[in-house]
């Protein structure tokens, strides 16, 4: 499905045809009739019930593309309440068709979000547009519910990935504050209570490795006959 600009010059491209249309209306010569329209317009009849429980086992078993749902039902389930229970289920877009309808019926109609309604007697011509612009809705909605996920997948992987990186710098070691050290052999206090040499606790408390050398003071008491720095000055 193709959703366009028109004043860019670009396209919307219908739904393709032979979709699969599920009616459910208790009068069987309408019922043959709207089969006989849709099957001319180019739509597949996946099967024609009268009733609202079937109706409902229809929907979900088939999953047609469209549901044109006649309001009033024989039974004690009306069209209506098949409809919600239909689209609670399978989310399949659902037509409503009637000859009148009261208000109390309609606001319950209305209710349950059909994509179309249509007011018998119909043409072919009200009966196609209002399929169309049903399936178009119908996908549109699809599409919004797609990329709806989408970011909300990107989200969550955005979260996971702040989380990983909050987990690595939790681990970084810093090192700062008051250190207490020993005056006299310069061990260093650790926050455990444990005294340890200095170079220990600054290994232990940041990124810092040590290499041992002599400096040039103690090189001339350690070794006074060895000029170890030539090159330091006085």
């Amino acid at each position: 499905m193709t959703i366009t600009l028109p004043d860019k010059g670009e396209k919307y491209t219908s739904p393709p045809a032979h979709r699969n249309i599920l009616i459910v209306e208790d009068e069987s010569i309408i019922a043959m009739e709207i089969a006989a329209r849709l099957q001319k317009l180019g739509y597949r009849v996946a099967a024609t019930v009268n009733n609202g429980p079937e109706a409902i086992a229809k929907a979900e078993d088939l999953q047609p593309d469209l549901v044109m749902m006649d309001i009033y039902l024989k039974g004690e389930m009306d069209g209506v309440e098949a409809a919600a229970t239909i689209k609670a289920g399978t989310k399949v877009p659902i037509i409503y068709l009637t000859a009148n309808t009261d208000e109390q019926t309609f606001q319950r109609a209305k209710v349950t979000e059909p994509f179309g309604y249509l007011l018998k007697p119909f043409n072919e011509q009200e009966l196609h547009r209002t399929i169309e612009i049903a399936l178009y809705k119908a996908e549109t909605e699809k599409e919004l519910e797609n990329y709806r996920q989408d970011l909300e997948n990107s989200l969550a992987e955005r979260d996971q990935l702040i989380g990983k990186l909050q987990e690595a710098l939790a681990k970084v070691k810093t090192l700062s504050g008051l250190v207490p050290i020993c005056a006299a052999c310069k061990n260093v206090r650790s926050d455990q209570g444990y005294w340890q040499k200095i170079e220990s606790f600054i290994r232990d408390h940041s990124e810092a490795e040590f290499t041992h050398l002599v400096c040039p003071t103690c090189a001339k008491k350690l070794y006074p006959g060895i000029d170890l720095y030539p090159d330091e000055p006085e």
